[in-house]
């Protein structure tokens, strides 16, 4: 066969690379896909778990500073890092192991992931209403930036005849005019399908402006 770079040497290894049908450039690129698919999916997986407790908690999700060099990188990471330790398959796809593009932790990812969450909660209770009536509370209330929010919460009772409340949205809304009010409420209910014609009840808490309405 000659020496180690002869041509026929050379030909033999390329007969035997395309004999095996495991080292085919498609099947290496589809493993590495997979791969790929697999890690990015338990790194998404385990960023939604933990923001989804945290929410469940009533704990703020992002800390003063989730720099590398922080002592103390806010609850999301920090939960991930004790997660990581406690699942080497976890710490092997997270934060620092993870690809630049594809970490899930920043603030735009977060909001995305507590948004899905809401909406699917939002999708639960319109099921739990079904064709009942309801009743319908608003509140209104600056926030931290001096916004002004407005809170809905539905009332209604439920086929083993128990009165619920479900707070089901808050709406940022321009300013308390009753006519802002009203067409964000009904905004709102008609994204879930929620008829103002099935309303029985009205309550409303701030807005002086709805009294008589």
């Amino acid at each position: 066969m000659g020496s180690n770079n002869s041509p026929h040497r050379k030909s033999v290894q390329s007969v035997e690379n395309l004999s095996n049908v495991t080292r085919h450039i498609n099947r290496v690129i589809n493993a590495q896909t997979s791969e790929d698919v697999r890690k990015n999916r338990l790194r998404l997986k385990v960023t939604s778990e933990a923001v989804r407790w945290l929410s469940l908690q009533g704990c703020v999700v992002r800390g003063h500073r989730e720099g590398s060099t922080s002592e103390n990188r806010g609850n999301l990471i920090e939960m991930l890092k004790l997660m990581g330790r406690l699942n080497v398959n976890i710490e092997d796809v997270i934060l620092d192991n993870a690809p630049g593009n594809a970490k899930y932790t920043s603030p735009n990812i977060q909001k995305e992931i507590l948004h899905i969450m809401a909406n699917m909660v939002r999708k639960t209770i319109r099921e739990e209403i079904g064709d009942k009536k309801f009743c319908l509370l608003v509140d209104e209330a600056k926030d931290a930036g001096g916004k002004e929010e407005m809170a809905i919460v539905l009332r209604f009772v439920d086929g083993q005849g128990s009165i619920k409340e479900r707070f089901f949205d808050i709406v940022q809304v321009e300013n308390t005019a009753a006519s802002t009010l009203k067409k964000s409420v009904c905004n709102s209910l008609a994204q879930y399908n929620l008829l103002i014609d099935d309303l029985r009840g009205q309550g409303y808490d701030g807005a002086s402006n709805m009294r008589g309405a």
